[in-house]
């Protein structure tokens, strides 16, 4: 799959956007509302608080890693700054609640860093303990009680671009406008720096990139912290769009996320991945899951891709293991 894409020329993301753009054609034609501006306008609001999440977890796959603690991260951040700052800060504002989430999603993502590098435990070990630990506080301490009564800056929408539309309007929300920095940041991180190319050199071979004096503990750090630090501002973009704090709200998102990002060329080997490649999974799998809603398939239907999705992925990913050594060699 990997050299058929490479004689293509077209890439994983470009075979990706050509896939976006068949089936987009192929839903324009069979419904009536998916090629409206209101639809696409609320494909990216939705979507905002999955992208963040998915250019997070590319950092972490492309380092050679996996973390499936992150969306209970994020509720636990969510939860903890919401007290924090009704309860001690008067409320608090849209400056200083960014802050506190992304310390607070950062603090938990090196923890799970932590563990990793230390221990010298497998990645997916580590994060299954740090889901089922953050899951377990965070529903002990909270009861399961939701806040209702968010701070006003966090309550009320901001509008970014409002545009008239068949049915009233069509308007991009502030999460677009966040998600939009997050992406331009861990793409500047990955492709524009050195320390985003030792990143990828370290997944690719983590032994000689020791060898060559790679600091480990700061591409753990950096690599969890990140997807910490998304995972908090990803949160509170979620409270923001759904106007409430529910402890387990974002249970049950990490499976997408992975599926996405995998679609998108990350391995769960490491070395290989993209932002661009992450953004376009996420896409790919928002407009599935839209398709089948206007055309009133059971949303069963949407688990069912998703997980043959991860299925497909991964193996087309793993296909050059199965040839013979020789034409691999060939291939290389």
């Amino acid at each position: 799959m990997r050299n058929l894409l490479s004689r293509t020329r077209l890439g994983t993301e470009g075979v990706l956007l050509g896939i976006i753009l068949a089936l987009s054609m192929v839903l324009a034609l069979t419904t009536d509302s998916f090629l409206s501006l209101q639809n696409l306008f609320d494909l990216l609001n939705n979507q905002s608080v999955n992208i963040i999440f998915a250019v997070g977890l590319v950092v972490v796959l492309i380092a050679g890693g996996i973390d499936i603690s992150f969306a209970v991260a994020a509720s636990v951040v969510q939860y903890v700054v919401m007290t924090l700052l009704i309860d001690t800060m008067g409320g608090g504002s849209w400056p200083l609640g960014i802050l506190l989430s992304m310390l607070m999603g950062t603090l938990l993502g090196l923890f799970n860093a932590l563990l990793i590098h230390r221990f010298r435990i497998v990645s997916i070990i580590v994060t299954i303990g740090t889901f089922n630990l953050f899951f377990g506080l965070l529903m002990y301490f909270t009861g399961g009680v939701s806040i209702y009564d968010i701070p006003d800056w966090l309550y009320y929408s901001i509008p970014l671009l409002d545009l008239p539309a068949e049915r009233g309007s069509a308007t991009l929300y502030f999460p677009a406008a966040v998600m939009t920095v997050m992406v331009v940041l861990t793409w500047f991180i990955l492709a524009r720096t050195g320390f985003g190319r030792t990143i990828y050199g370290f997944g690719s071979s983590p032994e000689a990139a020791r060898r060559s004096g790679v600091s480990v503990w700061k591409i753990h750090a950096f690599a969890y912290g990140w997807l910490g630090l998304c995972a908090g501002v990803a949160g509170l973009m979620q409270a923001h769009i759904v106007q409430e704090v529910v402890p387990n709200a974002l249970i049950g998102q990490e499976l997408p996320i992975l599926a996405a990002v995998v679609l998108g060329g990350a391995t769960l080997g490491g070395g290989r991945g993209s932002v661009l490649g992450a953004v376009l999974g996420v896409l790919l799998l928002a407009v599935v899951q839209n398709g089948l809603n206007l055309l009133g398939v059971t949303p069963y239907a949407f688990r069912m891709i998703v997980g043959l999705i991860i299925l497909i992925a991964i193996t087309t990913s793993n296909l050059g293991n199965l040839l013979p050594r020789s034409t691999r060699a060939k291939n290389v």
